[in-house]
């Protein structure tokens, strides 16, 4: 554990983040005023009233964080990811209470937080505008203004990631925050809402609000949230964006996914076997970019699948705690059955695979798939890797993009040209050459199509968390043409 100011509040939090309070609002945990029914997980659902505490926390807020300059806002960015890297074995495992997921996973989930705020803590001082001189001596001034409130909804899978892929960029950029993460994982967020507050982020300016459908849409159709940003499903996220017309906001979307991995015949098969793996087993299959349409030369299909399927078999699969995990439990026993549920279907459509499961999953390589099958067009959000035979670069890239999806994809390949060539025709967002998974802080992510609007991390979010107001000074005297006369 870290010493100091900062490790002595999370030692405390930590003894009681599991049992709650579970929002956070004015810089400390705090308990619903109207609790309504718990959740599965103890979270008392929150409503109304309590998004409106939080807003209004977050809106007085507003005006002495915009007003600090953006390197003070960073220093205290970069002091939370201190935080963050001092203590985290300690947030890792509620990371892993949180979700099930392996704790050598959330290890690497909790130390993507911390590169998160050290990234944004390092480009807010360099959010600035431009001055753009004009004829006659006259120039312009664009200032880059930050909205207001932000309003995020977060998903299971990522929790604290999710989470400070947005909260970061929007604090570096003046904005104030409120956040209400899914009801299955409301843990570690409000533990980031301590991890702020250590570093010296005022009261007020990120606050957590729990809650299932109400709260969020509430969170929503507020008049005072400025922006939207929502990672999740595409159904909701259609709602959130008809929320946010209604409400002339900007709105930031991350959605589903239907992601090709191509491997051609050329490929370094252990590569592509190792990225097939982290494509479809990686969080137990629970992963939006996941590459689950596995697409194989038909020269090489018998030999990377009887592969694939020995690395598959060669996964532990138990104890999310213990160091020898490599595939922890399902998030709740309704996904499970979900997911079981697409399996079932790809039996019955054909497919030949290990279907065996329960909460822990087996995860399943599917092979005999073709394009039209259910668990092929639809995203199943399980450790479920469809294989699919391929004879031509014309054919497999077809293929690929016939999905209403767009969020990633990856070609395997040695041949330079080929890699660049197919990857510059994938309709996704991201598209990895050789590798797959992988999302650093420093580039933008998001998806075309039903997968998203707007992208995470990168710079690219300057535009999305600001906006610009010009400033004209005329240093003449006013023309007005014909329309004055002395």
């Amino acid at each position: 554990m870290a010493s100091g100011l900062g490790g002595q509040v999370l030692r405390r939090s930590f003894q009681r983040s599991v049992g709650g309070p579970w929002n956070y609002v004015g810089g400390r945990r705090c308990d619903p005023t109207h609790a309504t029914a718990p959740f599965k997980v103890m979270a008392p659902a929150t409503g109304r009233e309590e998004v409106d505490r939080a807003v209004r926390s977050a809106k007085d807020a507003l005006p002495a964080w915009s007003k600090l300059s953006g390197r003070e806002r960073g220093q205290k960015l970069m002091e939370a990811c201190r935080i963050i890297r001092e203590n985290l074995e300690d947030i890792s495992r509620l990371e892993v209470q949180d979700t099930g997921k392996p704790i050598w996973e959330a290890r690497v989930d909790i130390g993507s937080c911390a590169d998160a705020l050290e990234y944004y803590g390092g480009l807010a001082p360099a959010i600035v505008g431009q001055h753009i001189p004009l004829s006659g001596g006259s120039f312009a001034m664009v200032q880059r203004r930050p909205l207001g409130v932000v309003g995020g909804i977060g998903a299971w899978n990522f929790p604290m990631q999710t989470c400070v892929w947005k909260v970061a960029p929007a604090l570096a950029h003046g904005n104030t925050f409120v956040y209400k993460p899914s009801q299955f994982t409301p843990v570690t967020a409000v533990t980031l809402g301590e991890v702020l507050t250590s570093a010296g982020v005022m009261d007020g300016v990120f606050n957590v609000v729990q809650g299932e459908g109400e709260a969020g849409e509430h969170l929503c159709h507020h008049p005072d949230v400025a922006k939207l940003s929502f990672t999740g499903s595409v159904p909701t996220g259609s709602k959130v964006m008809a929320a946010g017309a209604g409400g002339i906001k900007a709105v930031t979307l991350e959605l589903g996914g239907k992601s090709p991995l191509i491997v051609f015949e050329d490929a370094q098969l252990e590569n592509a076997i190792k990225a097939t793996l982290v494509a479809n087993f990686l969080s137990q299959g629970q992963v939006c970019s996941n590459g689950t349409r596995v697409f194989v030369h038909r020269s090489i299909a018998k030999t990377f699948t009887e592969r694939l399927v020995s690395a598959t078999r060669a996964l532990k699969i138990g104890d999310p705690m213990a160091e020898d995990t490599t595939v922890g439990a399902t998030i709740h026993e309704e996904h499970a059955r979900k997911v079981l549920g697409y399996l079932t279907s790809a039996r019955e459509e054909g497919a030949v695979g290990d279907l065996e499961g329960g909460w822990y999953l087996s995860p399943a390589v599917l092979t005999n798939c073709h394009d039209d099958m259910k668990v092929v067009r639809e995203e199943v959000f399980g450790s479920v890797a469809a294989i699919l035979v391929f004879d031509s670069e014309e054919e497999v890239v077809r293929k690929a993009n016939d999905t209403l999806f767009g969020l990633a994809g990856a070609v395997f390949t040695r041949d330079l040209n080929r890699a660049h060539r197919v990857a510059n025709e994938i309709e996704a967002g991201t598209v990895w050459i050789n590798n797959y998974n992988l999302y650093p802080t420093e580039v933008p992510f998001g998806g075309y199509k039903h997968s998203g609007v707007g992208r995470e991390n990168g710079t690219t979010v300057v535009e999305a968390f600001t906006q610009t107001r010009t400033l004209y000074v005329e240093m003449g005297d006013v023309d007005a043409g014909p329309l004055y006369v002395e």
